[in-house]
Parts: C-alpha cells; structure tokens; sequence
C-alpha cells in the first residue's frame, strides 16, 4: 500500500518539475527583457517569477530524490524477501547430499537401460554395438576417410 502511495507521488511530483521548468525562463530571454520586451507580460512581475518558480522547483527536486530513495529501498528490501531463482534452486539442491542408496537427482528415479537388441518402449529397435573383432576394409587408413584410388 505505501508503496503505491510512493508511486504516485512519483508521479506526481515528476509531472510537476516539468511544468515547472517549462514555465521558467531561459538565461537567453534576459537579454531581451533588457530592452523592455517581455517583462510586462509575466504574471509574477520582472523578478518575482524567477524566485518562486525556482524555489518551487527546488522543493519538488527535493521530495523527487527523496521519494526515489524510499522506492528503491523498498525495492531493496522486497527483492531480498522473494525467492531464489530456478537456478539458484538447483545449485542448492546439488550441494545437499543424496540420501543413502540413491543415484542421481533424488526427485527422478533411477531407470536401468535397456540391453542392446532389446525393442525399446516406443517400439523402435535400440543399436546394437559392432562387434570390437571386425577387420576395417583395406582401403580404409587408420584416420577413418578412404584413401582416393588410382
């Protein structure tokens, strides 16, 4: 709930520098008002809408900083309260260790795999590994690629 009431004073108060500073008058238009023009048409006099406007200005910077530095320290302080990230959570979890007599990650059980030439669960048939004694054909060197022929 303060939370929102600072955001919306976030608001608030930023709007409001805006419209200041557009109000105000640029260090270029006092060379105008030297020769008459422009004075006359402020609605706080010559001088007066420099100091009130800029005074004002002052006073809203002010509440902006310090209304940032109570967002971002709210900001702070929830951050610390929510929970790890999924990441976080698995590097946690390998740190534990695994109860007695179980292999690998605690939550999946361990599944033998199936023997070679056995079908596997999906009907497809599983690879079966050449045998080790098999000759490599002759034209064939040790590195694998067939030697070009003549």
């Amino acid at each position: 709930m303060l939370r929102m009431v600072l955001m919306a004073v976030q608001v608030f108060v930023s709007v409001g520098i805006v419209g200041l500073v557009l109000l105000q008058r640029g260090k270029g238009a006092d060379a105008g008002a030297g020769f008459g023009a422009g004075a006359s048409g402020t609605v706080f006099g010559a001088r007066g809408a420099r100091t009130a406007l800029s005074r004002f200005t002052a006073i809203l910077a002010a509440v902006f900083m310090l209304n940032s530095l109570a967002l971002a320290y709210m900001g702070n302080q929830q951050a610390a309260q929510q929970p790890k990230t999924i990441l976080d959570q698995a590097a946690a979890g390998a740190e534990t260790p695994a109860p007695a007599g179980s292999t690998g990650n605690a939550s999946t059980p361990a599944v033998p795999a199936p023997a070679p030439g056995t079908p596997a669960p999906g009907g497809a048939q599983s690879p079966t590994p050449a045998p080790a004694d098999v000759p490599a054909p002759a034209n064939v060197p040790a590195g694998g690629t067939p030697a070009p022929q003549p």
